[in-house]
């Protein structure tokens, strides 16, 4: 029997569309990006006069519900994660102001479910996956309805113990791949998404595995593209009957490009179960998407980036830039419908926190206030650098917003320009300088004598009310490291 109570309208649908609304853009080279960059101004034209581009859905977060060792390193037995961890107070604080970006409807549209991390319980067979402790599935649906989330976007870092041939959540192997067990397992992966919906948890997208090919500290399985294929067409034959509308993707590393992507597309049936290609292109220059190519080997299917963090390093001014570039060139230069940044909260605890989150929270057993003095426990606070990245599209990108090509007189690494209206209607566009040093002044005809009103994001600065403009020609100068959203009034 067919389950059919996933998360909102049929996202393969719409995203099977905005793959073929894409596919005739041709992925132009970078233009001169070495001289380009010492430019301190460019002409651009909006051209709403054109075919829209692709729809795009909304960004998405991961959720530490649970804990993990400092520097990735172990599954601590400690209970903690959000928003377990928070005051009744925070919770609310953290949901409007974050995750609904304070917005007044919603922001981010999917919620990251690492499956086998940060839900890691288990029944007593140790192969279904449950509560580890009380309250956390309805904790976690709780948070979902409060913030205005469409779903969840299921993945697992490691199948349950019990499939694996270490008998651990770190590292190790399926421990079978005859076809009678992966059958089991498929099964057994279905009853996970019939108890988080049971529980209230709606699933938007599901994934198999994690990045396959990493045998990590922490919860992780490995996989050979053969045996990848082999457990993915027996698991997802199963999720697609039992919920047809979410979307499946695949392979959460390399997309199609690696030898798993590269072994499913050698395979018509396994193919035939991917809805969309997701990568990890954790912390990278978001030159990367405007001259490499994620999308000829796609097969008509969307590519998008569901995970994103800078693994060392910490943040930086200059990261806050290149994070909101990375949104906005996956989405020009790759077609990508959504774009998912790692953590929204993580704890103040953990040594790969700064680069890994959007927000920092003090759990219970941290009474170290050497660090994070301003937090106290059961509360948090934002992380500027990366939450000044993401903040001004989760609140000025409403969900299925449409995106529509600009015309620039050069095409910049250190400024970019994205272009979208609202399901309204309502023309809006970001522009950037990442510059550290020099201000860049862009000129943009908006093909309309409308008054668009300015939001500037920074390292430091979150929501800046700017100076009014009225167009059809706006110029408009940008201070070094900064991000701009231009909105259409009223």
């Amino acid at each position: 029997m067919s389950r059919n109570n996933s998360a909102g309208p049929n996202r393969r649908a719409v995203l099977r569309g905005a793959a073929l609304a894409g596919a005739t853009t041709a992925l132009s080279p970078l233009v001169n990006l070495s001289a380009a960059q010492a430019a301190t101004s460019g002409s651009y034209v909006i051209r709403y006069d054109q075919p829209r581009r692709q729809t795009i859905l909304g960004l998405g977060f991961e959720i530490q519900s649970d804990s993990i060792g400092s520097d990735n390193n172990g599954l601590p037995d400690t209970v903690t994660g959000v928003p377990y961890d928070l005051t009744a107070s925070e919770r609310t604080r953290f949901y409007g102001q974050m995750l609904k970006g304070g917005r007044s409807d919603r922001g981010f549209r999917y919620c990251r479910l690492a499956m086998g991390l940060y839900y890691r319980g288990l029944d007593s067979s140790q192969k279904l996956m449950r509560d580890r402790y009380p309250g956390q599935a309805a904790l976690l649906a709780d948070m979902i309805g409060r913030a205005g989330i469409e779903g969840t976007s299921v993945e697992y870092w490691s199948p349950a113990p019990g499939w694996k041939s270490n008998n651990s959540y770190i590292g190790g192997k399926l421990k079978s791949f005859a076809p009678a067990d992966l059958a089991a397992l498929g099964n057994a992966m279905v009853a996970d998404l019939d108890h988080l919906t049971g529980q209230g948890i709606p699933v938007s997208m599901w994934g198999l595995q994690n990045e396959p090919r990493q045998n990590a500290p922490y919860s992780s399985c490995l996989y050979t593209g053969p045996e990848y294929v082999a457990a993915f067409k027996a698991v997802a034959s199963r999720v697609r009957a039992a919920y047809p509308d979410v979307m499946i993707t695949a392979d959460s590393q390399d997309g199609w490009g690696g030898t798993i992507g590269q072994s499913l597309k050698g395979d018509p049936e396994a193919l035939s179960y991917v809805d969309a290609w997701t990568y990890h292109r954790i912390g990278a220059d978001s030159t990367q998407q405007m001259d490499r190519d994620f999308t000829s080997g796609a097969m008509g299917k969307p590519v998008f980036n569901n995970e994103f963090e800078y693994l060392v390093g910490g943040t930086s001014d200059r990261r806050t830039i290149n994070t909101a570039q990375s949104i906005m060139n996956w989405m020009v230069f790759q077609e990508a419908p959504t774009w998912f940044w790692l953590h929204a909260l993580k704890p103040t605890t953990n040594a790969e926190s700064p680069g890994y989150s959007l927000g920092f929270w003090r759990p219970p057993h941290d009474t170290d206030f050497s660090r994070f003095p301003d937090i106290p426990v059961g509360h948090w606070d934002f992380n500027p650098q990366n939450w000044n990245a993401v903040a001004g599209f989760v609140t000025y990108m409403p969900w299925d917003s449409v995106r529509y090509t600009v015309d620039e007189s050069t095409r910049l690494g250190d400024q970019r320009i994205m272009a979208w209206k609202t399901p309204a209607g309502k023309p809006v566009f970001a522009i950037t300088n990442r510059s550290a040093t020099e201000s860049f002044t862009y000129t943009v005809d908006t093909q309309t004598a409308a008054t668009f009103e300015g939001h500037r994001y920074g390292p430091r600065t979150t929501d800046q009310r700017l100076t009014p403009k009225t167009g059809p020609r706006l110029t408009l100068t940008v201070p070094p490291l900064s991000i701009e959203f231009w909105v259409r009034t009223p």
